[in-house]
């Protein structure tokens, strides 16, 4: 039998890390429900999916020792979960409500107006971008995760992020421009 660097490793690792749903699962409910608000744009179906995020990892409480992070392991199910909620509600249409995550900073009601309408211009664009592409700008730019792990939850390269994040953010810019000097 031969045994790898690799397999000793994970080996060791499994020793040495206990999972915790307490201490691992339940602190990543915010970053899911975020996250899933943003696929959905309906605070009762993001709701609705973390719910079910947090019953399907528990369920599979006894493969938690094989998955490198098990908070890849819930973001993956919490954006299928999303994704798949919000073809089924065709929520695609939905206003997305930003009174929640409105900036407290803004001094004077034309500042509000103007911060209102670019988040509005924001999500729009972001609702215009392919799938991929707007999960990838989600978890880097407002979840400020690694490359590292957003390939991993994604299941692509760290080069590939890269790259659907470049054309990401070059799509945002020129469409915010576009919207911005054109009013289109």
């Amino acid at each position: 039998m031969s045994v790898t660097l690799r397999s000793l490793t994970r080996l060791y690792y499994r020793e040495m890390k206990e999972i915790s749903f307490k201490n691992d699962v339940l602190p990543l409910k915010n970053k899911l429900y975020r996250l899933a608000l943003r696929i959905t744009c309906d605070t009762a179906e993001a709701e609705d999916v973390v719910q079910e995020t947090m019953i399907r990892v528990w369920n599979k409480r006894e493969e938690w020792q094989q998955y490198n992070s098990i908070e890849a392991l819930c973001i993956t199910i919490c954006r299928n979960l999303a994704i798949d909620q919000s073809q089924k509600k065709d929520s695609r249409n939905a206003v997305f409500d930003i009174s929640r995550h409105e900036h407290s900073d803004i001094s004077t009601p034309h500042e509000h107006l103007a911060a209102r309408e670019g988040l509005n211009i924001l999500q729009g664009i972001l609702q215009e971008l392919p799938e991929k592409q707007r999960a990838i700008v989600e978890l880097r730019d407002i979840e400020n995760k690694t490359y590292k792990e957003i390939a991993s939850a994604l299941n692509i390269t760290e080069e590939q992020v890269k790259s659907y994040l470049f054309r990401a953010r070059q799509k945002i810019r020129l469409r915010y421009t576009e919207i911005q000097d054109y009013g289109l």
